[in-house]
C-alpha cells in the first residue's frame, strides 16, 4: 500500500512539473515572438517616416546638422560622410527620422534649387 501511494504521488509531481515546464515554454517564445515584432515595427516605421527634409547643412561641434528651412528644427546627420561636401549649402536630405534622438539616418542628399 506504501509502495502504490509512493508511485501516485510520485506521477502526481511528475504531472505537476510537466505542467509548469508546460506553461513556461510558451512564455519563453513569446518574448522572441514579441522582438521580430518589435523589430517589424522599427524596420516599417523608418520606411513610413521616411520623407525629404530642406534645409541648409551646418557643422555643430563634431557633428553635422540640418537646420530645416520649414521647421526651423536642427536634426543631426548620421553620414558624415554624404553631408560633410554640402557644409554651408542648401539641401533635400532623404531621410528616416529617429525621433528620440532627433537624427536623420541619410538616404540621400542633393542640392537645393531653392534660395
Amino acid at each position: 500500500m506504501k509502495r502504490l501511494l509512493s508511485i501516485v504521488a510520485l506521477l502526481g509531481l511528475s504531472g505537476l512539473g510537466i505542467n509548469l515546464a508546460a506553461q513556461q515554454t510558451p512564455s519563453t517564445p513569446s518574448q522572441p515572438g514579441s522582438m521580430p515584432q518589435q523589430q517589424q515595427t522599427d524596420t516599417t516605421n523608418p520606411q513610413q517616416s521616411a520623407r525629404n527634409f530642406e534645409g541648409k547643412i551646418a557643422k555643430s561641434g563634431d557633428q553635422l546638422v540640418l537646420q530645416e528651412t520649414a521647421t526651423q528644427t536642427a536634426y543631426k546627420l548620421d553620414d558624415l560622410d554624404k553631408a560633410k561636401q554640402f557644409v554651408g549649402k542648401n539641401v533635400k536630405v532623404m531621410a528616416t527620422v529617429d525621433a528620440s534622438t532627433n537624427t536623420l539616418h541619410v538616404v540621400d542628399i542633393t542640392p537645393s534649387e531653392s534660395r
